[in-house]
């Protein structure tokens, strides 16, 4: 083979490269609009104006819980204490209001300050605790946060909260969930914090290369910890939201929340291995999962198959993540080569 054959070789590579790239970058977009799709012409009343209301009331929570998630997946780490999180910052707001204070600045206040207080925990573990993978110290706090929730609550739901607390979860103005709104808007902050912000940038760099970062004189602890308390922050706000809807603070609340906002997050373009994501992919990713347990109830489908399928999207996610990042390494290597 000569020089002449070579190159070419090389260049079909670099382009098979580039249209592989461009299909990850696309690729949530796509799957949410050929699932949608599908369920349209399967279904007459998929693209209902109701329906369509019930499915962004749905991404409310997911979407509040995966925001504070993919900070985490940045950072190259994982929390799988979010759904216990909500679940202990809204009981704590429940017996706040059972024992009489029925404040409502004082309930959202205490409710924001005990997921603040789980997210603080948790990257102090990680990173004073020297804990090896934060998979270890998020997953202790699952079970404690959850046990402590169960225990003030006596394990009994608490609803009869004040109606301004319930407005942001159970509001529409003209059928549009406020909740929606609000996502909306946390998105955009998200979306100027992470990329207009020095501390945005920091929490990149430390999931691209922690000791890379450390040498360029970043406080790879400090971040991790403010990434965790951001993630605990989000858990509870999305706590308020659900209180909200139900008019119930319950204990076994979130369950496995924390599997759906990992979803949201790779579908989305997060990576597991770090460094990589976006607050809108994000949206894409948790108005996936809601778009297709919502046709998988309209369908009849039974709630077995419905686990099935969401797990199915969780692997298919991952080995997405998995490829992409080969392909990802496979285009600096051949830059490299050119060089």
């Amino acid at each position: 083979m000569n020089d002449a054959d070579v190159i070419q070789v090389e260049g079909k590579k670099t382009q098979s490269t580039k249209v592989k790239q461009l299909l990850f970058k696309i690729g949530p977009l796509l799957a949410l609009f050929l699932i949608s799709l599908t369920l349209t012409l399967t279904t007459d009343k998929f693209l209902q104006y109701d329906n369509i209301m019930n499915i962004m009331k749905q991404t409310s929570v997911n979407g509040l819980v995966s925001a504070g998630m993919l900070i985490i997946l940045i950072t190259g780490g994982i929390d799988l204490a979010v759904g216990s999180t909500l679940a202990f910052s809204i009981s704590l707001m429940g017996v706040t209001l059972r024992n009489g204070y029925d404040n409502v600045l004082l309930l959202v206040i205490i409710c924001l300050a005990g997921g603040t207080f789980i997210g603080w925990l948790n990257g102090i573990a990680l990173t004073k605790l020297r804990l090896p993978h934060p998979f270890i110290s998020t997953l202790g706090m699952q079970n404690i946060a959850r046990g402590v929730a169960l225990f003030i609550t006596a394990a009994v739901p608490i609803s009869g909260f004040p109606r301004t607390l319930q407005y942001p979860g159970s509001a529409t103005i003209n059928g549009f969930p406020v909740s929606f709104i609000i996502v909306i808007v946390i998105f955009a902050v998200f979306h100027v914090f992470l990329n207009h912000t020095v501390l945005g940038r920091k929490i990149y760099s430390v999931g691209g290369n922690k000791e890379a970062a450390a040498l360029a004189g970043i406080n790879v602890d400090r971040v991790l910890t403010i990434a965790y308390i951001i993630s605990g922050f989000m858990a509870a706000f999305a706590g308020l939201i659900l209180v909200g809807r139900t008019n119930s603070a319950f204990p076994l609340a979130g369950l496995n929340y924390e599997l759906d906002a990992i979803a949201s997050c790779i579908i989305g373009g997060a990576s597991f291995f770090g460094g990589k994501g976006t607050i809108w992919g994000t949206l894409i990713g948790a108005l996936t999962i809601s778009v297709i347990r919502n046709g998988l109830n309209l369908l009849g489908a039974p709630s077995d198959l419905q686990m099935i399928a969401i797990g199915s999207v969780i692997i298919l996610a991952v080995y997405t993540d998995v490829i992409r990042v080969g392909v990802e390494a496979r285009s600096k290597r051949l830059a490299a080569a050119k060089e």
